[in-house]
């Protein structure tokens, strides 16, 4: 599985899928990262790759002692149903 990175110039974290980059928009302030939109290139949804982003995108989040905040639908069912993120939930 492709690494997950931080594009601070463009406020989002990244992940190389082959078909395109899948990508996770954020706002980042006073410690908390609000998560805008998800998206994934549409030749590839429903393989995994958006759950890939999101593990990536928190594991880099609890890293920097970041919290939380998933405006995103995608990512607030992720964070939902993958309980050992819920310390990272604002």
């Amino acid at each position: 599985m492709a690494e997950v990175r931080d594009n601070p110039a463009l406020n989002r974290f990244e992940m190389d899928t082959g078909a395109g980059v899948a990508f996770a928009t954020y706002r980042r302030a006073d410690g908390v990262l609000t998560v805008l939109h998800s998206e994934v290139p549409a030749a590839l949804k429903g393989r995994g790759l958006g759950s890939a982003l999101v593990r990536g995108m928190l594991d880099l989040a609890r890293a920097e002692r970041l919290k939380v905040r998933p405006l995103c639908g995608f990512v607030a069912r992720y964070m939902t149903t993958h309980p050992e993120y819920g310390d990272l939930r604002q």
